[in-house]
């Protein structure tokens, strides 16, 4: 906290957005920017809100926490929290984390729905045939028809099922950590996917990358999807066993579309790179020109409420 000239102290928050670009800020808390730099912009100590920088890594979103014996909201910008879940044991018991729900769906949803299309309709191999000046026509799949799985039906399993509506997809199928009913219908537990994956021709994970998620996408699981079915990874790359997904591109009888790798980023000369039927992009997900609105939107909507003593949204866990 930092002194006033009455001898007050003033909260400091820290933001990774220079506060005057961000609309609706409330009076009476000390802003500071910082987007992961080496130096800090004040002291630890004083910062009772941190903002996490956003796409820095766990390493930089940890980094200051340690010192943070005053805080009492850690926020991310992500939709994900694993990224800061291992510095959670640094803090004092109380604090509140918040995660982005609401920032990322649209962006998410929007590449999911690109990657699915691209994958089916072999975009890259267009490209690479006019790289070639090859007129590589023929018949390709078609979403039409398709039955999908949705692996992690939240928000952003929501989302990509709003845009999937117009595709004339055969069946939606939905999984969550929680069967209930939507309404769009039914949503199915963990347990329920030796039933509902040999019937899904695209299985899209969207699911947290938590304990009971990490290696979710094993052998047992890619062996029970059909020949032929797409694979598409939005959630994060610890969801799928890399060594059993590159067996079963290599072999020919799986297709996959990945926003996301383990490792990440994938480095030069992994096979992963170069295996037959896979699509890659570099976990761009949430990056797009919908961020910085939607997240300073949030941001002015959390700190209002911290000033004035209500209850935050997107709060996922407290520390004990």
């Amino acid at each position: 906290m930092t002194e006033t000239t009455a001898g007050a102290t003033r909260a400091d928050v820290w933001l990774p957005f220079p506060a005057e670009e961000i609309d609706g800020l409330p009076e009476g808390l000390d802003y500071l920017f910082w987007d992961g730099g080496p130096e800090y912009p004040g002291d630890p100590a004083d910062c009772v809100y941190y903002v996490v920088p956003y796409l820095k890594g766990s390493e930089v979103a940890i980094r200051p926490m340690d010192a943070m014996s005053t805080v009492q909201v850690v926020q991310t910008l992500s939709a994900g929290i694993d990224h800061v879940e291992p510095g959670l044991g640094l803090l004092h018991p109380g604090v509140r984390l918040c995660n982005a729900k609401g920032v990322h769906e649209a962006s998410t949803a929007e590449l999911t729905l690109a990657l699915i299309l691209a994958s089916l309709r072999d975009i890259p191999g267009f490209v690479h045939g006019q790289d070639d000046e090859e007129w590589r026509s023929g018949f390709y799949p078609a979403l039409a028809d398709k039955s999908v799985l949705i692996v992690g039906y939240g928000s952003i399993g929501a989302a990509i099922e709003d845009r999937l509506a117009p595709f004339e997809c055969a069946r939606v199928a939905r999984v969550a950590r929680s069967a209930r009913t939507t309404e769009r219908g039914p949503v199915h537990t963990l347990d329920d996917l030796p039933a509902l994956l040999p019937e899904a021709d695209v299985v899209v994970l969207s699911t947290p990358l938590n304990p009971s998620t990490r290696g979710l996408v094993g052998a047992d699981f890619l062996a029970a999807m059909p020949d032929g079915a797409l694979l598409v990874n939005v959630a994060r790359g610890g969801v799928v066993d890399t060594k059993a997904l590159l067996a079963e591109l290599e072999s020919g009888r799986l297709r996959a579309a990945l926003d996301v790798t383990d490792p990440e980023p994938l480095p030069s000369g992994h096979p992963l790179w170069h295996a037959p039927n896979v699509l890659i992009t570099p976990h761009v997900g949430g990056s797009t020109s919908a961020f910085e609105p939607r997240a300073k939107r949030l941001l002015a909507t959390q700190l209002t409420r911290f000033a004035a003593g209500e209850p935050l949204v997107n709060v996922v866990s407290t520390t004990g």
